[in-house]
């Protein structure tokens, strides 16, 4: 089973870059970028809520559960 981490399709939806939205969650550049790239073991509540906030969507647009065949 995998998560699959959505958040630069919902970026370019959003017209957003890396930067600017690191910017304004107030996250390092370095971690979003390990988060957008499916690196990151975990991501607190409280960032996954900013993200939401800034890209206006829900969780579920960012992150996907995919089974194992």
């Amino acid at each position: 089973m995998a998560i699959i981490v959505n958040l630069d399709i919902m970026m370019a939806r959003r017209k957003i870059s890396l930067g600017d939205l690191a910017e304004k969650v107030d996250i390092t550049p370095a971690n979003l970028s390990i988060l957008k790239t499916g690196k990151a073991k975990a991501i607190r509540f409280s960032t996954l809520e900013a993200i939401c906030k800034e890209l206006d969507c829900q969780p579920g647009d960012i992150l996907e559960f995919k089974a194992d065949e």
